[in-house]
């Protein structure tokens, strides 16, 4: 799969779960479970509840995404 086979979404961190999981709630309502990237994590990116990121998602599974941004507001 190539990076133009990804869906980009945004949405608000609803709630943090173990090992650098998170619930996010896009912006259509839905809840996926979403992990930090890698360059997010080697910089030691802090996310907390309420914070907006952006979220990339396959398009096999969409409850699962990868955080690769998050808003610096």
């Amino acid at each position: 799969m190539s990076k133009e086979d990804l869906i980009d979404a945004e949405g608000v961190v609803v709630e943090v779960l173990k090992s650098g999981n998170f619930k996010v709630q896009i912006m259509n309502n839905h809840i996926i479970t979403a992990y930090i990237s890698g360059k997010l994590r080697t910089n030691k990116i802090r996310i907390l509840e309420g914070d907006k990121v952006k979220v990339e998602m396959s398009p096999y599974d969409l409850t699962k995404g990868r955080i690769v941004w998050r808003d610096k507001n």
